[in-house]
């Protein structure tokens, strides 16, 4: 990677094991910014010459440059929160030139920053500590579409795995990978939480609190599992992330278009109002503001469900909704798999049931504006662990999460100290044989995992079927299977994320099923004896150790 992508890499910082439920404690002192009080004034905007003024009219003032859009002061109960590096809060790694402008509509200040294909809101209204923001991207002439807040720091304690100290965390990968002596490792990637689970992000010392809420994501990519950067800090400052398409660990392309909004919140400590979350914000005075692209409640639809037939009990489901220029997703409701989906956009989507997160069944639906589509029970048809099996490792649920390793690795590297051995071979009937197997597998770290079981007369007299599931790979890393004497042929490589995820806190790619029809002549003859499943990752690519080609696996199983 070169210098300069590694730069723009640090800029991009965040990660988390804690998102949402910041670290509470007393913030270090140094650097604060302690400001006069006078900034307690009435709602309002003024021009200092380089930024435009705006005070919300309760204990937050804040400043948007006129010659960039970006935010240049957070100033909550006097004191300063904004900044580090000299570099400021903006969309991307910061617009550059761009044309400013501001006015007020009764109770809102409205700002707004074009640049190019790019064009940035932030509005403010009467009495409240927010900053609401907007980001509208109309084509690929950004690489990705973010919003970064930087702040200043020592402003927030964080001990989380999306913090590490630059002064003496050691570099293992990439230039964003950190090492600490104690052999825990800390990174912005992450995390450690999915799109779908978290509506805030955010920091506090217990007596103030700093969120970003997020938006409802119908413009960004990625579905309701996906991770990606939350939060960071180290001892250059900290920073907070509406990531909106982000090309790591990307299974979508792109959708383009208004997203928003999402919320910068100031607290007394705690966390944010539920009220500020995109499921109940009430966005009827945005009507009126006119921002380009925004659609009210009015020009949108609703899908709702009376249930899912089939689902198994151990899971959650979720239905998502997609199409090329949007994304929604709604929780089925425990035993009768009732959902409802509101506020979508008019047009005709891929409906999918997600069994943990495997896609078990497909449709399609039409939303109109201002209409609901009303759907019968659904029967899922496509759950893989219907199917009649002599040992199955794992479940079919599109994570590794049942093997070894697999929460930790949401949230760590590989190489933590707190990893277990990557080595893992088992012995079916023996029990916790899924605990004991590699979520995992690298070409140069694990491969040539074996799996021991024993057949039956009945059952080594007939040829069975062998399913490996995987739910992502680095570098076109796939299985291929060596049973006793028989060996595979090379399957072909399913279509993958092209960047790091194994390594960067994510195993979700695209679910896949490699199928090996094993013949009978392979098996074991003498039932007495084990016969040996070898795994072997293969690939023409990929570079050494973690980044060499590796595979996450859902679930292996052999068919009766």
């Amino acid at each position: 990677m070169s210098t300069h992508k590694r730069h723009l890499t640090r800029r991009r910082v965040l990660g988390a094991s804690a998102i949402g439920v910041a670290a509470t404690g007393a913030a270090v002192a140094g650097g604060t910014g302690l400001l006069s009080s006078a900034s307690a004034a009435t709602f309002g905007h003024t021009d200092d010459g380089k930024n435009y003024v705006v005070d919300t009219g309760a204990s937050l003032v804040f400043k948007v440059a006129k010659s960039t859009g970006d935010i240049t002061s957070l100033v909550y109960r006097g004191k300063e929160y904004e900044g580090y590096g000299g570099r400021h809060s903006h969309v991307e790694s910061g617009l550059g030139a761009s044309t400013v402008t501001v006015k007020q509509s009764g109770s809102t200040i409205l700002v707004k920053v074009a640049h190019g294909a790019i064009t940035q809101w932030y509005a403010a209204r009467s009495g409240q500590n927010n900053v609401y923001a907007w980001t509208n991207k109309a084509d690929a002439s950004f690489t990705a579409t973010r919003y970064l807040v930087r702040l200043k720091p020592g402003m927030f304690p964080n001990e989380g795995s999306d913090s590490w100290i630059e002064a003496s965390d050691k570099v293992i990968e990439a230039g964003d990978v950190w090492q600490r002596g104690d052999g825990t490792t800390h990174s912005k990637h992450y995390s450690g939480k999915r799109t779908i689970d978290y509506d805030h992000v955010g920091f506090t010392t217990g007596s103030v609190g700093l969120y970003l809420v997020r938006s409802n994501h119908e413009k960004a990519s990625g579905g309701p599992f996906y991770r990606s950067l939350l939060r960071h800090s180290n001892d250059l400052g900290a920073g907070l992330y509406e990531i909106l398409h982000y090309n790591q660990a990307q299974t979508e392309a792109e959708r383009f278009g208004l997203q928003g909004p999402y919320v910068l919140a100031f607290t007394d400590g705690g966390t944010p109002s539920s009220s500020l979350f995109h499921s109940k914000l009430d966005t009827s005075w945005v009507d009126g503001l006119g921002i380009t692209g925004w659609v009210g409640a009015a020009g949108r639809g609703k899908v709702a469900g009376v249930g899912l037939k089939g689902m198994d009990a151990t899971y959650a489901y979720t239905v998502g909704f997609a199409n090329a220029d949007a994304q929604y997703w709604a929780k089925a409701a425990a035993g009768t798999g009732g959902f409802s989906c509101k506020g979508m956009l008019p047009g005709t989507y891929t409906m999918t049931v997600y069994k943990g997160e495997l896609a078990v069944h497909t449709a399609s639906v039409k939303v109109t504006a201002g209409g609901t589509t009303s759907l019968n029970s659904l029967t899922i048809s496509g759950d893989p662990s219907t199917a009649k099996t002599i040992w199955r490792l794992g479940d079919w649920d599109g994570t590794p999460g049942e093997f070894k390793n697999a929460k930790l690795m949401t949230y760590a590297h590989p190489s933590d100290a707190r990893a277990a051995k990557w080595t893992g071979n088992v012995t079916i009937g023996s029990g916790s044989e899924a605990a004991s197997f590699p979520a995992y597998m690298w070409k140069d770290v694990n491969d040539g995992i074996l799996v021991y079981f024993k057949l039956t007369a009945a059952q080594a007299a007939a040829a069975h079927t062998l399913r490996v599931g995987v739910t992502d790979a680095f570098s076109n890393g796939r299985p291929r299977v060596t049973v006793n004497d028989w060996v595979s042929a090379i399957p072909t490589a399913p279509a993958q994320p092209n960047t790091r995820s194994l390594t960067t806190g994510s195993y979700r790619g695209n679910n896949h099923s490699f199928t090996f029809n094993v013949p009978s002549s392979a098996w074991k003859t003498d039932t007495s004896q084990y016969n040996v499943l070898k795994l072997n990752i293969v690939s023409g690519s990929g570079g050494s150790a973690y980044l060499s080609a590796g595979t996450s696996f859902d679930c292996i199983d052999l068919l009766a």
